[in-house]
């Protein structure tokens, strides 16, 4: 069930007048209990066992580790916890996979070795959920959150609909206090999350799926007929593509969760004017990079122990990032650029502190750090490394843009111009200063953008695939 989906409508539109209707809180909390899992059952319904089944494991271990005082018996808890989810998620992600690689692996050995097809269903959202109720056992086992909470409560916060699929990763320490304590969603709570919708949709259908994924699938589908400026266009319009396809579902994630009263954190923050790749990942999938730094790549060791182990975990840490991705060796290699620069940036910033404080050099560093942050998207984009390759070498072959490529190129910059307008507010705090008229506009212009898009193609949010 798609947030750009007819079906979605009348799906949230039924949820939020019954939960209006209901006075009760815990009514309430059942409501949106039954509602999240219906709405993931639309999907497929069998691997709705999964998710519960996940569920309950979690809240079991958590109450097992919160009452545990022997150290070596909590360890053990939490590994089984671990060991758990990951490896369903090993399995469903990745079995595939190792497969393929075991056979290229066992042809160089001169073996002949041919695995059966490997034909399982990805459950969506698996990377998403399963990461959440990790955050659980592991806050618990750390003793930073009680493991007092309900079991119905507890698979509300898995099971939420808003942010089930796609994210934003919301923890447990966010989210289960607000699920215990009544709440109720003022006037302009609704008025405001209606808009995140809104403006949600219009990114994902108008910019991303109509202006800018149609340029990004021609180039990546021919690289070579497309040199030049039509596969830096290419590039862009991708980087472009992703960025409003998964910002336009985290607004709607964070707007329909205030429909109904509860906060989520942000999930972007203008990152195309980052200035350097530390303030890129402080600003892009912001609940994704967060997770990894709290939950590996401090474990990891941080940025104690030298430089070398430094830089070591920042490495690991962006190639498992990668990873977590998608089953594919071009998600490795996207992890390990962003290694690679958040490395090279850290050795940069050792030696010539200066060229990160100056506020002169701002904008250099942000153009720079825009076109490597759109280079390292190819190998995310592209199905395997010829192609990449063949997009790369286009780039820099003479050519001039049609003029679908020239379009993306003008939207492009015209979103970057704005990014770096307001790069040191959030959304909401550069709206409260829109006058009643401006945001009558932004309404009415998001409305005009959907109903002229609608009945085109429909593509499903690009990160329901992780």
């Amino acid at each position: 069930m798609l947030f750009n989906s007819l079906t979605f409508l009348v799906f949230f539109a039924t949820v939020f007048l019954l939960f209006k209707l209901l006075r009760s809180w815990e009514a309430r909390k059942w409501l949106l209990l039954v509602a999240s899992y219906m709405f993931y059952t639309a999907w497929n319904p069998p691997y709705v066992l999964i998710l519960i089944a996940s569920t309950c494991l979690d809240w079991w271990l958590a109450r097992l580790i919160w009452r545990e005082d022997r150290p070596s018996r909590r360890r053990l808890l939490l590994i089984v916890s671990l060991v758990a989810n990951l490896s369903l998620l090993a399995f469903f992600k990745y079995g595939g996979f190792v497969l393929s690689n075991a056979e290229v692996l066992m042809a160089a050995a001169g073996v002949a070795y041919h695995p059966p097809l490997w034909d399982v269903v990805l459950p969506v959202g698996i990377s998403f959920y399963t990461f959440a109720s990790l955050s659980y056992t592991i806050d618990v086992y750390r003793k930073e959150i009680a493991a007092d909470t309900p079991l119905r409560d507890y698979a509300l916060f898995v099971a939420f609909f808003p942010h089930l699929v796609a994210g934003p990763i919301v923890r447990a320490r966010a989210l289960l206090p607000q699920i215990a304590r009544p709440t109720d969603s003022t006037r302009e709570q609704i008025g405001w999350g209606l808009m995140l919708v809104a403006m949600g949709l219009f990114c994902k259908s108008v910019l991303a799926d109509t202006l800018l994924a149609p340029v990004a699938d021609i180039v990546y589908a021919a690289p070579g007929a497309h040199p030049g400026a039509g596969a830096l266009a290419g590039v862009f319009a991708f980087a472009g593509q992703i960025y409003f396809d998964f910002g336009g579902y985290s607004l709607c994630a964070i707007g329909l969760a205030m429909c109904f009263g509860f906060a989520f954190p942000d999930n972007f923050r203008f990152p195309y004017a980052a200035r350097g790749f530390s303030d890129f990942w402080r600003r892009w999938h912001i609940s994704l990079s967060t997770w990894l730094r709290d939950y590996l790549y401090i474990p990891l060791g941080g940025n104690r122990g030298g430089e070398w182990r430094t830089c070591r975990n920042l490495m690991l840490t962006m190639l498992l990032g990668g990873l977590w991705h998608g089953a594919s060796w071009m998600f490795v290699l996207w992890g390990a650029l962003h290694g690679s620069f958040l490395v090279a940036e850290r050795v940069l910033r050792r030696m010539k502190p200066g060229w990160f404080d100056d506020t002169g050099a701002a904008p250099v560093l942000t153009v720079v750090t825009f076109l490597l942050v759109c280079l390292a998207w190819i190998p995310f984009r592209a199905p395997d490394m010829a192609t990449g390759v063949a997009v790369l070498t286009s780039v820099f072959r003479p050519g001039l843009p049609s003029l679908d490529e020239a379009m993306a190129l003008l939207v492009m910059a015209l979103a970057v111009a704005w990014q770096w307008r307001i790069r040191d507010q959030s959304l909401e705090e550069a709206a409260a200063r829109w006058s009643e008229g401006m945001r009558g506009m932004v309404a009415a212009a998001c409305l005009v953008g959907l109903f002229m898009t609608s009945g085109g193609d429909s593509r499903a949010f690009i990160y329901f695939q992780f």
